[in-house]
């Protein structure tokens, strides 16, 4: 195992002997989705001892085509996600796209995450690392594994370094995605902890012509094999409905398989620990 910075959240460690796992709608569809989600989400994470932070965008900036939905915008998706913080105590890590979203997020959310096609932007990595907040950085389908780590110094340079890195799928063909299980490990050189986007790594990007296509059922195949490879934390897209959900259905967790795939998940990472591979 490559040893990584321990990233502190309220009272649990990312990068530790403990699975963390980021895991809600893709977008902000009503209040309701989100407490049904969350509160599942709690309660499953809670049973299985897996240190859990709830995950939802208030904007989806980046859509195949106008018609698609983008949430709710920044102001009322931030007192709903202010919302779930305080009912359900768990800690909150959202979308941001422009610099200037950075400070008032950061209000709310407890991670900042940098979408897959911003990763490289400068003015808002600087942005986010000035807020002192966790950033996780996805890392785009066009980049290689080893391209992420100059992308850490630049929130680095603002005095932060709780950074985290999320892996997604990397561009083949048109419409589609593979993920390479050696960039877990080159990702973790880096010395942070390493994410593994189970959901977002199943899309056919614009398969559908005016939006996103994706595969669901391949989902807890590469779930266990980023655990089996090492990764410190998943991310997984979960809805009641996925078939009915107004961002990204095709390739979201259905909220009743959640357990299923979180126990066998948790697991293989508490067997890969203890074998010290």
């Amino acid at each position: 195992m490559i040893d990584v910075k321990k990233i502190k959240l309220n009272d649990f460690e990312i990068g530790g002997d403990k699975l963390t796992i980021f895991a809600g709608p893709c977008v902000i569809e009503n209040q309701e989705l989100l407490y049904e989600v969350a509160e599942t989400l709690k309660e499953v994470t809670q049973e299985l001892g897996i240190n859990y932070v709830f995950k939802s965008s208030f904007d989806k900036a980046n859509r195949s085509s106008m018609s698609g939905f983008r949430g709710l915008g920044m102001e009322e998706g931030l007192k709903m996600l202010a919302n779930v913080k305080e009912k359900f105590e768990v800690p909150i890590v959202t979308d941001i796209h422009l610099p200037d979203e950075a400070q008032p997020v950061s209000e709310v959310a407890d991670i900042l995450q940098i979408p897959a096609f911003l990763c490289r932007q400068t003015d808002l990595l600087l942005s986010a690392g000035k807020t002192g907040k966790i950033v996780n950085i996805k890392k785009g389908q066009f980049l290689a594994p080893q391209q992420m780590k100059p992308l850490t110094k630049k929130v680095e340079s603002t005095g932060n370094s709780n950074i985290l890195l999320t892996e997604r799928g990397t561009t083949f063909g048109y419409n589609n995605l593979v993920v390479d299980m050696r960039g877990l490990r080159i990702m973790q050189e880096a010395g942070y902890p390493v994410v593994f986007d189970a959901t977002h790594s199943v899309q056919l990007p614009g398969a559908n012509g005016e939006s996103t296509g994706g595969d669901r059922t391949f989902v807890p195949l590469l779930a266990r094999s980023a655990v089996a490879a090492g990764v410190n934390a998943l991310f997984f897209e979960i809805h009641p409905e996925p078939d009915k959900a107004l961002c990204d259905g095709p390739n979201m967790l259905a909220l009743k398989d959640a357990k299923k795939v979180f126990k066998m998940c948790k697991e293989i990472f508490d067997l890969v620990r203890s074998e010290e591979c």
